[in-house]
């Protein structure tokens, strides 16, 4: 029986064929991963611009709802939904995260969540903070909640030391306030211009709100161009995960604008 013969030619070209063939398909495989990867960071680049972001607010203005504040061993960080007011409206009672208006902040109110001193982890820290996730872009924030809305007559306090909008006095069952105690650290009657939010913290009686600043330029008044958005969860840590509540049946009674 004749033996038979391999070409070598054509063994080395097969060779080459599976060659490319696999080179190809690792080729394929690094440009899919690099394209789902750039997909990924667009996306989550989208979410935190247009959607939600996360907030790292140090301070003790909005205990207990809230906990935090220099020194805290657990201070939360929260999620704040970004659709709240570009497209949708804020409302009473909504907590809310917003730029400085000018002068609220001081060296003591605005302390940053401390830096990672490990390269890698700082790495991490900012690519999180990049697609919204992280915290490290929260200098510059403040935390409150909206008690008047334009058009809004807000007054501190009535004979029961109650806070009324619209002449409605409102029961808040969020603030740190003993019976007896003022709803807030100072008195005021203002009517809230149009664009505009007066906004308290829930611990009154520490808490650099409206009512600490109607000496400024601004009168205490905040811009909702300069809200950021709603916070409505608090994502860390786990132990305190919990969604935030505006509280509506607090303003129920309230009417609009004024009216």
């Amino acid at each position: 029986m004749a033996e038979s013969m391999t070409d070598p030619a054509a063994t080395r070209g097969a060779q080459r064929t599976a060659t490319r063939s696999r080179g190809r398909a690792v080729w394929l495989f690094i440009r899919d991963i690099v394209v789902i990867f750039i997909v990924a960071l667009l996306v989550s680049f989208l979410i935190k611009t247009f959607l939600i972001r996360s907030f790292y607010i140090p301070s003790a203005s909005m205990e207990d709802t809230l906990m935090g504040g220099p020194g805290a061993p657990d201070n939360d960080r929260i999620i704040v939904n970004e659709l709240e007011p570009k497209l949708l409206p804020v409302h009473r009672g909504d907590i809310v995260v917003f730029t400085d208006p000018g002068g609220w902040l001081t060296a003591s109110e605005n302390v940053p969540a401390a830096e990672p001193s490990n390269p890698v982890a700082r790495g991490l820290s900012d690519f999180f903070t990049f697609i919204g996730l992280g915290t490290n872009d929260s200098d510059n924030h403040l935390v409150k909640r909206v008690i008047g809305l334009p058009g809004d007559h807000v007054v501190c306090c009535n004979a029961l030391n109650q806070i009324t909008v619209n002449g409605v006095p409102l029961k808040e069952p969020y603030t740190t306030v003993q019976p007896g105690e003022q709803a807030a650290s100072k008195t005021f009657d203002v009517t809230v211009p149009p664009g505009k939010l007066w906004v308290l913290g829930d611990n009154r009686a520490d808490s650099a709100d409206s009512s600490q600043h109607q000496n400024l330029p601004s009168k205490g008044f905040v811009p909702e161009s300069d809200v950021v958005g709603r916070a409505f969860v608090i994502s860390w840590p786990i132990s305190r995960w919990s969604w935030l509540s505006n509280y509506p049946d607090v303003f129920r009674g309230v009417a609009k604008n004024g009216s």
